[in-house]
């Protein structure tokens, strides 16, 4: 199955300060988002491996995405989600989310061996989304326990599926609920 993108977002944040509390390298986080003609809307499809199948591509165009807008930051953290536009159903966004689309990341980024958080809902054009964020090796690391929150205007339109892939260069600022580190999950990996 061929997917037909309609538009794509980069969304990039660098967080320099929290309450009063400011660091010399900003925490970057970055929404990478491709919106798609949803070829399923108004009718019930049982099989939806055609979607999981063509996420393999979505996948490592996200990833080119994804990297070009973190830049030189390394990743620490990810997530994933999806928006259904009214015609659809949420089930929609989830076939595209699977581990078929999320090894693509995983291989470019060198790594990922944690779950990848996601959320997928039915939305109007403009209604906001969570991504839920964890470590990318470990989901046990809790200063890794973040999000991003997103609104795009006009997604999803009613025939539309926008899917989100979210990535993070760091920790929440000011992180100190103690556990497991970023530092002790890195060197288990060698």
């Amino acid at each position: 199955m061929d997917l037909n993108i309609r538009r794509s977002y980069t969304v990039v944040e660098d967080r320099w300060e929290l309450a009063g509390q400011r660091v010399d390298v900003p925490v970057r986080k970055i929404a990478a988002v491709i919106v798609l003609e949803n070829p399923f809307v108004d009718r019930y499809v049982d099989d939806l491996d055609p979607l999981v199948s063509a996420s393999v591509e979505l996948g490592k165009r996200m990833a080119q995405m994804a990297l070009d807008a973190l830049g030189s930051y390394s990743v620490q953290g990810y997530g994933k989600g999806g928006l259904v536009g009214l015609r659809g159903e949420a089930e929609h966004a989830s076939a595209l989310l699977t581990t078929a689309f999320a090894n693509p990341i995983r291989d470019a980024i060198g790594g990922g061996r944690a779950w990848i958080s996601s959320m997928v809902k039915m939305a109007a054009p403009g209604s906001v989304i969570d991504i839920p964020m964890n470590h990318i090796d470990d989901v046990y690391v809790r200063s890794h326990y973040d999000g991003m929150t997103l609104c795009l205007q006009d997604t999803p339109m009613p025939d539309e599926i926008g899917i989100i892939f979210c990535m993070t260069s760091g920790a929440r600022l000011n992180a100190r609920v103690g556990g497991l580190t970023h530092h002790d999950v890195m060197a288990r990996r060698t």
